[in-house]
């Protein structure tokens, strides 16, 4: 047995999201499960939940998916390169903001189908501060976006619609935390004229203590037209010192530290060829122009943290985990698609935010009523 649309309900509607006429109950439970929960395991709850005779195929509930998730993308607005379109004469006149606006960009891979390797999800978090006259030191708002880059067409317009349901206004700071990626890195200009953009501090930390671990292996000296040199102590301490002037901002210098290090690691390659100095010199090459083409998103890390100002990604490691490995990775032996991927994340990260039931109700205005809060 199939369920059918209840007379009060637009049949027409649900037929152009689905190949066969379902409720719009029936399709809200139906995505909403999958987004949690494997294709499989919805089927088998929907088929012992629901009345339903017939055997449920978690290829149709695959289907019902990408039909629903189809039309949020037609929904989603044009992409722009800039969503800066007033001037600020105007938004001094906007009222005044909610408190700022935290936005932390990370990426996770997702298997592909079989003998395709991996494919970059992009995922990220939004959090609001506090809602003007009710400051808290908990942030109020917390919501979540996902896209597959390499399928994706409107990527900064996702990120912007995800601002404005937060309250976002051109008057309002906002703090762009990235790994550096050229594509996040992309992703986060032009949103906002008050907008900080800032290189995730703990990527720096990341790279920098690969390097110094890496360096405890190098040999003690070098030898060099037939006399030693040392090399492990000189490039240990120049690491240290590179990390000192990062964490500090000091980018002028911090470059001319790794110019210094590199070439005394391949003048070393040149003589010696030890493995760990070749490793090492790869390392730098790749550490160098990865601060060079940040340089102007690295702040004074020290500072802001002393002031209690965010200076990681931290707080997006949890996203990813959640909105990516939990549904895509762990315990999962399925390959994705580009678009499969996609177009689950969009349902999936609604849902994470809690507004799936609302997107329903804007779809079928007799869908649930809202529930009303208690009188106190």
């Amino acid at each position: 047995m199939r369920l059918s649309a209840p007379p009060h309900q637009d049949v027409q509607s649900p037929g152009r999201l689905a190949p066969e006429h379902l409720t719009p109950e029936w399709l809200f439970l139906e995505t909403q499960w999958a987004a949690l929960v494997s294709y499989g395991v919805t089927a088998e709850l929907l088929q012992d939940v629901l009345p339903i005779d017939d055997a449920l195929a978690p290829c149709t509930i695959r289907e019902h998916v990408f039909k629903v998730a189809e039309r949020l993308e037609q929904a989603l607005g044009e992409e722009q390169w800039s969503f800066i379109d007033s001037c600020p004469a105007e938004w001094s006149r906007l009222p005044m903001p909610n408190g700022p606006l935290t936005v932390g960009i990370d990426g996770g891979y997702v298997r592909a189908q079989p003998k395709q390797g991996w494919f970059e999800v992009i995922a990220g978090k939004s959090l609001l501060a506090f809602t003007r006259g009710e400051e808290s030191e908990e942030p109020v708002s917390s919501k979540c976006f996902a896209f597959v880059q390499t399928y994706d067409q409107k990527p900064k317009r996702r990120l912007f619609e995800v601002l404005q349901s937060q309250g976002h206004q051109l008057n309002q700071q906002i703090t762009c935390l990235s790994d550096g990626g050229d594509t996040v890195r992309e992703l986060q200009l032009y949103l906002n004229p008050h907008a900080e953009h800032l290189l995730d501090g703990f990527h720096v930390t990341m790279r920098l203590t690969v390097l110094q671990q890496t360096a405890k292996g190098l040999p003690d000296q070098v030898r060099e037209e037939e006399a030693d040199y040392p090399l492990r102590d000189p490039v240990g301490r120049n690491l240290e010192r590179l990390k000192w002037f990062l964490w500090h901002g000091n980018v002028y210098k911090a470059l001319q530290v790794v110019q210094s290090v590199e070439m005394d690691l391949d003048a070393a390659a040149a003589n010696d060829g030890h493995a760990t100095v070749r490793k090492l010199l790869k390392a730098v090459e790749e550490f160098h122009p990865y601060i060079e083409n940040n340089k102007s998103f690295i702040p004074n890390y020290g500072e802001r943290y002393r002031y209690g100002e965010r200076i990681s990604t931290g707080f997006v490691e949890s996203t990813v985990n959640q909105v990516i490995s939990k549904r895509f990775c762990k315990k999962q032996q399925m390959g994705w698609t580009p678009r499969g991927a996609h177009l689950l994340l969009q349902i999936r990260t609604r849902v994470l935010n809690g507004a799936w039931e609302a997107t329903f109700r804007e779809w079928y205005p007799g869908f649930r009523a809202a529930p009303q809060p208690m009188v106190a």
